[in-house]
């Protein structure tokens, strides 16, 4: 049970109410992460705006982008980011195989030179916050500048989203 009561639809701001009204227009589900983020409209707004601005991308692949998003959630024990996002990760192309060889915490094989330096860039960002020049160096040999600031806010923004999934324990949806 979450540490923190999700905020309904009945129950929320304006500013929020615009959002649930929105995704249920869409067909989407208010997903408990966002009823919990509802809390505070202003940063639950704009914390929705900026994850769908990641989804949707502007030069990093899907795949990539999902490839770093099931590392971190694996890295940070957030079971609900994981499994809202192999279905993701699927779509974009990897196999199950593949999926299941991120949850591991050696290096993962099945995987290309290019996603293998995402993978070192993903762990190096998750858990020192820091990148080794060589690591670096390699992902600017796959990646544009471009690119490597989106993966950046990638994996930064997962590693908010996990710790707050985590921390206040949010389950998934029924």
């Amino acid at each position: 049970m979450a540490r923190v009561s999700f905020v309904e639809k009945d129950q929320v701001h304006p500013l929020m109410k615009e959002v649930y009204q929105r995704l249920e227009d869409q067909g989407s589900e208010v997903l408990n992460l966002f009823k919990v983020m509802a809390h505070c409209p202003w940063i639950g707004r704009n914390f929705i705006r900026l994850g769908n601005s990641i989804l949707k991308g502007e030069e990093l692949s899907a795949k990539l982008r999902e490839l770093a998003i099931l590392r971190v959630g694996y890295l940070l024990q957030a079971n609900y980011e994981v499994t809202k996002h192999i279905p993701l990760a699927l779509e974009a192309g990897f196999s199950q195989e593949q999926i299941d060889q991120l949850f591991k915490e050696a290096s993962p094989s099945g995987f290309n030179q290019e996603e293998k330096v995402v993978l070192s860039y993903t762990d190096e960002l998750t858990k020192d916050c820091k990148i080794d020049n060589k690591t670096f160096e390699e992902l600017k040999t796959f990646l544009s500048d471009r690119a490597i600031v989106e993966l950046t806010t990638v994996i930064a923004y997962y590693n908010m989203v996990c710790r707050i999934l985590v921390g206040l324990e949010i389950e998934l949806e029924n």
